[in-house]
């Protein structure tokens, strides 16, 4: 489903050349569920941004769903986007004016759905998520939790091949955030492929691999019930 093969992501900052992805290689297979962790300046949001078709890697290839898409221009990552990919926000990303079915109508919109089928799309993501009734609520009158689900809603309306959750439970409460993870594990067991990016280990414990990243580099890509799966190297400790 997702395949990188020695990528690399490169910043130039005056004389400095900061590598954001430092040749990595990584395959996820369709159905897994995968937590991308590291902490701050380690490379999980690049990676995420190259895996979301956000941007482009400097060299290496990026295949998703066997289309090669390391050097498309924006417009045809916009199209791969709206095909493939499925974005769930620490914030929500939630148009206050519109209401809840209209926000999860939107990514249907541009993808060139018709009005019928993006109502009728975006009213069976509500009930997946369990908000059928707060279709016509406003964002505002909803709970950190319930928009995030709306967000989750908006994600599945595509039926997208991977849903990716960037920091899903960043904005909420423990246990709030806990029923979030909980849905995306539903959503797996499903069959759908999710790939969570996060600094939290308690977090990242809840998929089934987790991949660590230090430096632009993969440290470790394993189980997520092994005890090195949450150890920190002491030289990242350090960093």
């Amino acid at each position: 489903m997702i395949e990188l093969k020695d990528l690399y992501k490169l910043y130039h900052m005056g004389d400095t050349v900061v590598r954001a992805l430092d040749g990595i290689d990584l395959t996820i297979d369709e159905g897994e569920f995968v937590a991308i962790v590291g902490q701050s300046g380690s490379g999980k949001s690049t990676c995420m941004n190259i895996i979301g078709c956000l941007d482009v890697p400097t060299s290496g290839t990026y295949k998703l769903n066997g289309i090669d898409v390391s050097t498309m221009d924006d417009d045809t990552q916009a199209v791969i986007r709206n095909k493939f990919l499925g974005f769930v926000f620490q914030q929500y990303n939630l148009i206050p004016k519109l209401n809840v079915v209209e926000n999860v109508e939107l990514p249907l919109l541009y993808a060139g759905i018709s009005a019928a089928e993006r109502r009728q799309k975006a009213l069976r993501a509500l009930e997946r998520v369990g908000l059928l009734d707060k279709a016509k609520n406003r964002p505002n009158q909803l709970s950190g939790g319930q928009q995030q689900r709306v967000s989750i809603a908006r994600a599945l309306a595509g039926d997208p091949a991977v849903i990716l959750a960037d920091e899903p439970t960043g904005a909420l409460d423990s246990r709030t955030g806990r029923e979030v993870i909980a849905f995306l594990q539903e959503l797996n067991r499903d069959g759908r492929t999710i790939v969570l990016i996060t600094h939290d280990n308690s977090i990242a414990v809840k998929a089934k691999r987790i991949v660590r990243l230090a430096d632009g580099k993969i440290v470790y890509d394993g189980p997520a019930d092994e005890r090195r799966a949450v150890e920190i190297p002491r030289e990242e400790e350090d960093a």
